[in-house]
């Protein structure tokens, strides 16, 4: 099997798309902002951004704001990572090595979900 798409739920999607393909530079597939979702491609699997509206109910409120799970593949973290905080791009932390060899970084979308850039091992 293979990862097919992921999604990420979002307050603004305007804000999204912009932050989406501007600083991370994921190429858009699909804007269907009007209708409240857009779709990116994200190497092989296609990256679904969705609005949840201010007044849907509170399981949909809390796929919102929170860690999503999701990495990106970089080549030299040290350099993305320096180019993204240039482009405004906020993270938790500075990239850490893991126990398992890689190194890792945490950053957030305009809706507060944090994604992260990982460097796998040599």
């Amino acid at each position: 099997m293979e990862l097919n798409t992921a999604r990420v739920f979002v307050k603004d999607i305007d804000a999204a798309r912009q932050f989406y393909a501007g600083p991370l530079g994921l190429p858009l597939k699909v804007d269907g902002s009007p209708h409240g979702y857009c779709v990116f491609k994200a190497g092989s699997t296609e990256l679904v951004v969705e609005v949840v509206a201010a007044d849907a109910p509170e399981e949909e409120q809390l796929l919102v704001g929170r860690f999503t799970g999701l990495s990106f593949a970089v080549r030299d973290i040290t350099e993305k990572h320096r180019q993204l905080v240039a482009l405004g791009v906020p993270f938790t932390g500075a990239p850490q090595k893991q126990f398992w060899g890689g190194v890792l970084a945490t950053l957030q979308d305009p809706s507060g979900n944090e994604l992260q850039i990982v460097q796998q091992p040599a």
